[in-house]
């Protein structure tokens, strides 16, 4: 009867002061959060790094790390648009083959080194876009030239303006780019605009975009956002690529946006921002336009065969002796095909390479390529803003200095602006050149388009400018970033657990 009494009063105890009690429902529902979302996080089989810092999120802060992970924990997209990015990139291999068939894929690889040719098969076998020969460049780093000579290409455009940017700015030399393209509709050109939902926000909701629709130019936000759609996909996968083509002849990639930087982010305290952009001719432009027109049908009902026709696209006859691999990535469209590019290209290097990306927040095996080259004699010159829009990026950064500096790789800090130029060079041969960033980020949640330019002549173009901007830098002295404070140690490095999320 005592027992039976003891028990019916623990019973009692736990029903009313312990189970019964909101917090200890709420603990209760918390821990079967974690361990879902845990299991979850396990199951998808993220990096290392990334599962561990979601984890810490998860467990770290009760109901709003699990909404967090629901919102923007895996990448996420809709069935409806992973069907169409499928056939889209089904739809891009057939316009490959074509170049193939006609050609344009036909590179002398004795002219280049044997590595140079195992990145083309690198590229080929996982994006299935194929080197293209007969291209000419012209490098511009001026933002005021680029967006004069943009201007001047639309207004001689006869068939096609095709565009998309991540930000379109109003102001300054930019609203000369806008007046082309409404122009250029105007006299029956077909001019059609895709611009990132989220990243050029502001603009969206100001004149411009009812201006151009108005002048007959065809606009669509990328990638929309809202509540409904965050229960299909992930809101922060973003179009982070920057391709002009005009009439199948010309093409036009790099970091720069659509904006007049002496218009843009002024009041962010790191000056006007620095960027570079290649002006293309030949073989380029069909993979190029290939990239843009898939984008252009995810967003419409149009399919890419009727796109071709409505724009007349055509495949652009070899122009010069550059060979150039154009290699898009983002969700849904490569897993690692990107990173596996860069990784390769920092390897392949003998002598030298020298990179420059506003954003330093490295994926593990990109840190390790880095720190490997160093190790074993090559020349290592990471360039790199000195103050950067973003305060967690801008500390998440300098917790990887040390792994770098330990080494010996030479680190410069751009003090003219917020240089956003992103590029890498090896041995004076070989260069990528585009919009991917070397964060995290970029390189498995945006949508980005690089080349790799297998050419010394734009190699050198591209390491003169990065001369430049050594020249505008302040190499960074081991011995003194050794010296800073444990308060600023600890912060680097408490955000640095952050940095697969940033």
């Amino acid at each position: 009867m005592l027992t039976s009494s003891i028990i019916e009063t623990i019973e009692s105890l736990m029903r009313n002061y312990f189970i019964d009690s909101p917090s200890t429902l709420l603990f209760l529902a918390h821990i079967t959060i974690v361990v879902g979302l845990s299991i979850r996080v396990i199951m998808k089989r993220p990096a290392t790094g990334v599962a561990l810092a979601w984890l810490l999120i998860i467990g770290g802060a009760p109901f709003v790390g699990g909404v967090i992970y629901l919102l923007m924990g895996e990448r996420r997209i809709s069935h409806q648009r992973l069907v169409a990015i499928g056939k889209s990139r089904h739809d891009r291999r057939q316009i490959a083959q074509h170049a193939i068939d006609a050609g344009l894929t036909a590179v002398d690889w004795d002219r280049h080194t044997p590595a140079t040719f195992q990145m083309n098969q690198l590229g080929l076998a996982l994006v299935g876009i194929p080197t293209v020969r007969g291209n000419q460049f012209a490098l511009f780093s001026d933002t005021e030239d680029i967006l004069r000579r943009l201007a001047d290409d639309i207004d001689a455009a006869q068939q096609c303006v095709l565009m998309e940017f991540y930000i379109w700015n109003e102001g300054g030399l930019a609203d000369d780019v806008l007046a082309a393209v409404m122009r250029a509709a105007r006299r029956g050109v077909q001019c059609c605009l895709l611009i990132d939902a989220l990243g050029a926000r502001p603009w969206w909701k100001g004149k411009q975009p009812q201006q151009l629709r108005e002048a007959g130019v065809e606009i669509r936000p990328a990638l929309p956002v809202g509540l409904s759609r965050a229960f299909y996909g992930r809101t922060d996968l973003r179009l982070h690529r920057k391709i002009v083509v005009i009439d199948s002849k010309i093409a036009w990639t790099g970091s720069m946006n659509l904006v007049d930087p002496r218009y843009f982010k002024q009041g962010a305290g790191v000056g006007e921002w620095v960027d570079a952009m290649v002006r293309l001719e030949g073989s380029v432009v069909v993979p190029l336009a290939g990239i843009l027109i898939s984008d252009w049908s995810l967003e419409t009902d149009e399919t890419i065969n009727e796109l071709i026709a409505r724009f007349e696209l055509r495949l652009a006859e070899p122009i010069g002796s550059v060979d150039i691999q154009v290699i898009p990535s983002g969700p849904g469209q490569t897993i690692d095909g990107l990173l596996q590019m860069l990784v390769a290209l920092i390897n392949s290097a003998e002598k030298e390479v020298t990179l420059t990306t506003p954003y330093l927040v490295p994926d593990e095996s990109l840190l390790r390529a880095l720190r490997g080259a160093a190790g074993r004699g090559v020349k290592v010159r990471l360039i790199v803003p000195e103050k950067v829009d973003s305060l967690l990026t801008r500390y998440a950064s300098r917790s990887y200095y040390d792994d770098l500096l330990e080494v010996g790789i030479e680190i410069y800090l751009f003090h003219a602006g917020l240089l956003h130029t992103k590029s890498i060079v090896v041995d004076g041969q070989r260069a990528m050149f585009g919009t991917v960033n070397l964060d995290m980020r970029s390189i498995w949640l945006n949508y980005e388009v690089v080349l790799f330019v297998y050419d010394q002549n734009f190699a050198m173009d591209v390491k003169r400018l990065q001369h430049d901007y050594i020249e505008q830098s302040n190499r960074l002295d081991p011995q003194l970033w050794a010296k800073r404070g444990f308060r600023d140690r600890l912060a680097e490095n408490t955000l640095r657990l952050f940095s697969p999320l940033l």
